[in-house]
């Protein structure tokens, strides 16, 4: 796989302990709605051609095929601590995991929501988060910087990047998002926009995000910019595929992994 099929981040790839990739959906197997670089376990794409898609992105990190872990994602704010891969559909639901077990790949499965990949490159700790709404909301991305404390990572050393993620001028949300966001959120009225249409607004989620890392105290945060629905030949996109009426879409997998 070169390296125009997936987006490395400065902030990270500036550590020779981190390994890290926001793949894209260029370079896999998959075919149809799928094409070609499908990472989701959830979908309904070939269980083969998923396969091969995670084993390619495993060697792109420089690691065997079977040390990529994945959750059974539910937009929650829990965490687990990983120190091996799980057995075969025995994904732990939650939606962040933190390890400091070199050579095992965290992999975080979107399609709009926010992919966050974490690293302490100096204590050796490392974390990934999905970040929709709802989890930004809830609390996922303290949980997962407290999760990385607990194991050895220092705030101030934590070092954050989002990945490819649904910009605000193309993510829509109705009066009851707006009421539940006004009523956890007060105060942050900012970063809903003029919707196009009565009751409606523009929601910044990368911006809400960026502002989640923030208040967490690390580092360092720092964003792609790279808009999942704005480019339909680099990223899938739920939202978009619900625009065109199509039965199912294929999942971006964003990936950390220590060094040995």
């Amino acid at each position: 796989m070169s390296a125009g099929q997936f987006i490395e981040a400065p902030e990270l790839s500036s550590h020779p302990v981190i390994r890290h990739a926001f793949f894209t959906r260029v370079g896999g197997v998959s075919g149809g709605i799928y094409a070609s670089l499908n990472g989701g376990l959830g979908s309904n794409d070939r269980p083969e051609a998923v396969a091969e898609n995670r084993e390619r992105m495993c060697a792109a990190l420089g690691l065997p095929s079977d040390q990529l872990v994945s959750l059974y994602q539910v937009h929650s704010a829990d965490v687990v601590t990983v120190e091996a891969p799980f057995p075969a559909g025995e994904r732990p639901k939650a939606d962040a995991m933190v390890t400091r077990v070199p050579g095992l790949a965290l992999g975080i499965a979107t399609a709009d929501c926010g992919p966050i990949l974490f690293a302490d490159p100096e204590n050796r700790v490392i974390g990934a988060a999905h970040a929709g709404w709802k989890g930004a909301l809830t609390g996922v991305i303290a949980a997962t910087v407290a999760a990385m404390e607990e194991i050895g990572a220092e705030r101030s050393s934590i070092v954050a990047v989002l990945g490819p993620t649904i910009s605000q001028a193309n993510y829509e949300v109705g009066p009851d998002f707006i009421a539940r966001f006004k009523a956890e959120a007060p105060g942050m009225d900012s970063f809903l926009g003029e919707g196009t249409k009565p009751g409606h607004a523009q929601f910044d989620l990368p911006g809400f995000i960026l502002l989640r890392l923030n208040e967490a105290g690390i580092g360092e945060a720092a964003a792609l910019n790279r808009c999942t629905y704005a480019e339909p030949d680099r990223f899938y996109s739920f939202r978009r595929t619900t625009h065109r009426s199509e039965p199912d879409y294929g999942r971006l997998i964003s990936a950390i992994a220590l060094t040995h």
